[in-house]
């Protein structure tokens, strides 16, 4: 008996830290392979790994996209985490657009966590293609990765653009962009991703492309925000291009606990200038665009927040 009761007790604190390890293991709902976002993630889950002393692990999921990490939020449990912009979340919980059909009760327990890089689109078109402007691509073809926030922003474009009859819009993978547009099986592909994105530094590799700009008036159309991709960002493209970015967020549910969100949320600063030496993209990345957030932030990253000094909005409290 004296021999048992100490082997119960090692037994019940090996299981006690087994399930504190597993409180560390995150799944990342991140995009498509072939996005910037899908090598952010694998960035965040590498250089957070390295911050922690592999203490917080990352097991990264593909998505086909942003709408789906929402959607899937109040099926997942434990400590699932997934990017979008946060007009999703917003419109998640008014019951609209692609959510009018949810019960908007089943996305309250959605936190923010931190901010990341911000949506950019880009519309890549062949340089021996003659499209100067969005009125050039009437008689043309414009590649849209089907089900992904950039195939929806640009058809809306297209459409506000008085183009939705004048160009043939291809839907198709967008793994398969760079390699019809290097074919000329399609005259431009759009996409959208922090600058640069991968899709269009490999096409800029490989065939001479051009960037279409947006006019402010076209912007305004958009309800967008601005934004400057510098010149010399991609090969070849050697101006300034003005186009549109949305906000983008890391989030998570209430079933992740405190101590989790707190330390994941602490590593993800820790491990920025980390980051920013991967990629410019995260160097955009500041306190100020927690302001980007319409949902609450989880009570262990409001802690850090609140730690470090941040003046945080009420409504994020």
């Amino acid at each position: 008996m004296k021999f048992f009761r100490p082997m119960v007790a090692i037994i019940l604190s090996l299981f006690a830290l087994n399930l504190f390890a597993q409180s560390k293991r995150i799944t990342y709902k991140s995009a498509k392979s072939t996005s910037s976002y899908y090598q952010m993630a694998v960035q965040l889950g590498e250089n957070i790994n390295k911050v922690t002393n592999a203490d917080i692990k990352f097991t990264i999921e593909e998505s086909q996209g942003s709408v789906q990490n929402v959607k899937e939020a109040p099926k997942r449990r434990g400590n699932y985490v997934f990017t979008t912009p946060p007009v999703l979340i917003k419109l998640a919980l008014n019951k609209k657009a692609m959510f009018k059909n949810d019960n908007p009760e089943n996305y309250q327990k959605i936190r923010a966590l931190f901010p990341i890089p911000f949506l950019t689109m880009h519309f890549v078109v062949r340089a021996d293609s003659n499209i100067k402007s969005f009125n050039d691509l009437a008689g043309k073809s414009l590649l849209i990765a089907k089900g992904t926030f950039g195939a929806k922003e640009a058809k809306k474009y297209i459409k506000l653009f008085g183009l939705l009859d004048k160009v043939k819009l291809v839907n198709a993978e967008l793994s398969n962009a760079v390699t019809a547009l290097k074919n000329s099986q399609v005259d431009s592909f759009a996409t959208s991703g922090s600058y640069p994105a991968p899709n269009v530094i490999e096409a800029s590799a490989t065939t001479p492309i051009n960037l279409l700009s947006l006019s402010d008036e076209q912007i305004k159309l958009t309800k967008r925000d601005k934004i400057i991709i510098p010149a010399g960002t991609y090969k070849g493209v050697n101006y300034d291009v003005t186009t549109t970015t949305l906000p983008v967020g890391v989030y998570t549910t209430t079933d992740m606990d405190e101590d989790t969100a707190y330390e994941l949320t602490k590593a993800f600063w820790k491990a920025k200038p980390l980051l920013q030496k991967q990629s410019s993209w995260w160097k955009a990345v500041t306190y100020k665009n927690l302001s980007i957030f319409h949902t609450k932030l989880h009570k262990g990253a409001l802690k850090y927040y609140k730690e470090m000094g941040v003046k945080i909005p009420q409504i994020l409290q």
